[in-house]
């Protein structure tokens, strides 16, 4: 990092998310009101906010940061990033949506700031939500980019990451379009350790990149359509983290789309770009503890663990938020100079005690179970100097972590067959998900 970055950086922790807008949705409290809901981080501004999942006697606690990135060379650009929390889905107390948007091209933040609201306006009405979560994510993920290709947003050339985690009950549902993630932290007996719960959707993946192929896309980087290097070489390294493979219209030097799948960008639909999520689906376990939804701004250069790590840190997530921005922000600026935009949804989950004096044996094994934990973090927190020692680079495009699966249900779209995936069920039990 030169000098004028570093000096950047400083300025940047000084300022740090001032303008933090506050996440949306209702509390649903078994703690006074207000208790957490107002208060508000003395030096970031990220809400610190609940909800209670009545039905199974979880508190979750959660915080949130959306911040611009730093772009020299365009001062004006507008942060692309946005996110959506919206507590008591369709008035359920046992319902809670937590999402992030990472908008790109010229309307990239209209795009993403449509599918925000148009998924969620989706999934609040939709009346089979309860009866089948994975079928009305896909019908959401669907309507929604319909909806923007029929707006008066240019989408051609412009769109949106999605990636959504609805808790109902003791199940997390996640839908993921592009190449935004989530990760859980689940207590193993000695540590946390990072459960990914999604798989990013880039030509990386073997999949997704014959998928693509099938249906006329060109997969090349940057360097290989300038001539720098061999087209016919149809791979990529570690080194390509910063010139990632892209789709290509045949014969044509545009879009150099990165990433497989998204909400909107209709003229990549005839190459292979789809809306269809893919969905994993996860029992919570006491063993859970949080988990973490954020854009690519994040993971560019924090593995999963990485992030894991810094959450295990901070017992309160307004702490975690603001340093695992600030850490991607240094990061960033130490290898560019300029910065991408960083979204970050931290999710603590808490087990309640049970009143019933018949649980009395269960809820001690539970409570025994998260107080460990809480022992472990906050032990971390105090042996830990600095949560930015020994990080490991990530290779974020990745994903090959997951085994994906398809799920018996029928769609139409007007595409070639052969260039649309099912949509995918993930089903998990040793996964830790948001209530």
């Amino acid at each position: 990092m030169n000098r004028l970055q570093r000096k950047c950086w400083l300025r940047f922790l000084q300022l740090f998310f001032r303008d933090q807008p506050s996440s949306t949705g209702t509390a649903a409290g078994a703690l006074r009101e207000g208790d957490i809901c107002d208060r508000r981080h003395l030096l970031s501004g990220s809400p610190l906010d609940s909800a209670v999942i009545p039905s199974h006697r979880l508190l979750l606690r959660y915080s949130s940061l959306c911040q611009r990135g730093y772009y020299p060379a365009s001062p004006e650009s507008e942060n692309q990033d946005t996110l959506s929390i919206k507590t008591q889905l369709q008035g359920n107390p046992n319902l809670h949506l937590f999402a992030v948007f990472d908008g790109h091209g010229y309307f990239g933040a209209q795009c993403a700031d449509f599918a925000r609201d148009r998924l969620v306006d989706h999934l609040a009405g939709d009346p089979h939500l309860l009866d089948d979560p994975v079928k009305s994510f896909n019908s959401a993920f669907l309507a929604a980019n319909s909806d923007l290709h029929d707006s008066e947003i240019d989408d051609t050339r412009s769109g949106t990451t999605a990636i959504a985690v609805l808790v109902g009950g003791d199940t997390l549902f996640v839908a993921n379009v592009g190449d935004s993630r989530a990760v859980a932290g689940v207590w193993n007996g000695e540590g946390v350790v990072a459960e990914d719960l999604s798989s990013d959707q880039t030509p990386f993946r073997k999949d997704e990149y014959e998928r693509v192929r099938r249906c006329g896309a060109t997969v090349l980087s940057v360097e290989q359509v300038e001539g720098f290097k061999d087209p016919a070489i149809q791979s990529w390294g570690e080194e390509s983290n910063w010139d990632p493979p892209r789709l290509w219209l045949p014969n044509e030097l545009e879009p150099g789309l990165a990433m497989t799948r998204s909400v909107g960008d209709s003229t990549e639909e005839s190459i292979g770009a789809i809306a269809v999520p893919e969905v994993m689906t996860v029992k919570i376990t006491p063993n859970h503890l949080f988990f973490v939804v954020a854009s690519d701004g994040v993971f560019q250069f924090l593995s999963s663990q990485d992030v894991v790590d810094m959450v295990s840190r901070y017992p309160d997530p307004r702490d975690a938020c603001s340093i695992i921005a600030a850490e991607s922000y240094k990061l960033w600026l130490d290898h560019d100079y300029r910065t991408d935009d960083i979204t970050i949804i931290i999710v603590h989950i808490e087990h309640l005690p049970h009143s019933d004096e018949s649980d009395a044996g269960a809820t001690n094994e539970v409570s025994h179970t998260s107080t460990k934990a809480s022992l472990m973090v906050s032990h971390k927190a105090r042996t830990d100097r600095s949560p930015f020692l020994g990080l490991e680079t990530c290779h974020p495009k990745r994903g090959d972590c997951l085994e994906l699966q398809s799920c018996p249900f029928d769609f139409s779209m007007e595409q070639s067959l052969a260039c649309i995936a099912p949509p995918t069920h993930f089903v998990c039990t040793n996964v830790i998900y948001p209530d």
